[in-house]
């Protein structure tokens, strides 16, 4: 099924509004709309893909630089294969190739590739390096991984559940593990879905204070639950999903 017929088979409240030329840098700065809207369109794609459209050339001619100061195996892969699947060409950089902050600033790396490529995706140490490049490229900036968020993963593992469920509303998710970045997209995305969030963490392995907060923000508005314990039974009682990460 194309993203066309899911939309007036029921997403059809789905924002009109464009997101191109849009930074990801987390998912707290995408309304719900828009974050369904990504999901749907990435299975459409991937739908296509895998039942004999090998080749989709939406991104023809366009180029992403890889800047990843951290290794991925997973990350990479995904981002390079996806990229060509679509027609664009990816170039990879490691930290023997840039060395932001370091040899050459952030303003100038942004500068540089604003005019040799159309997006960046940066797997960094500090979310604020995303943050200077994000304020300085005329570009699209795609967080990667930061200590903070791991936005495209998440994305990634609410498609997952998408496609298994057939919808994501009224899930229950638990998390189960420490406070760490891809706890905090979760966190900052779940409720926007209409997905009940229980977290266990460890006691001195909270999330950041600041992503609870909002977290606990957003759940009230969208009227799911936030649950947060130091016990993984009480987490995971009465789960649809378990979830943990190392």
């Amino acid at each position: 099924m194309h993203y066309c017929c899911l939309l007036r088979g029921g997403a059809a409240s789905l924002s009109s509004a464009s997101l191109k030329g849009r930074s990801c840098l987390t998912l707290k700065d995408f309304s719900s709309d828009e974050i369904k809207r990504l999901l749907w369109v990435s299975a459409d794609l991937k739908h296509q893909i895998k039942h004999g459209k090998q080749y989709l050339p939406l991104l023809q001619g366009k180029a992403i630089a890889m800047i990843f100061e951290k290794r991925s195996t997973r990350t990479r892969m995904s981002t390079e294969t996806g990229f060509a699947l679509l027609g664009g060409h990816p170039c990879f950089l490691t930290s023997q190739d840039i060395h932001l902050g370091v040899n050459e600033s952030c303003t100038d790396t942004a500068r540089v590739l604003s005019g040799l490529c159309d997006i960046v995706l940066a797997r960094v140490y500090s979310h604020s390096t995303l943050e200077e490049l994000d304020q300085e490229a005329s570009i699209p900036i795609i967080n990667g991984l930061s200590e903070l968020y791991h936005p495209i993963q998440i994305l990634a593992d609410f498609l997952t559940l998408q496609e298994h469920y057939g919808s994501l509303s009224g899930l229950t998710v638990s998390w189960i593990g420490d406070g760490n970045n891809v706890l905090h997209s979760f966190m900052m995305t779940a409720a926007k879905l209409g997905v009940h969030l229980k977290v266990a963490t460890p006691k001195g392995y909270e999330p950041d204070k600041g992503v609870t907060e909002e977290a606990q923000r957003l759940s009230k508005h969208h009227g799911t639950q936030l649950v947060l314990t130091s016990d993984p039974m009480e987490a995971a009682h009465d789960s649809n999903v378990l979830v943990t990460d190392t």
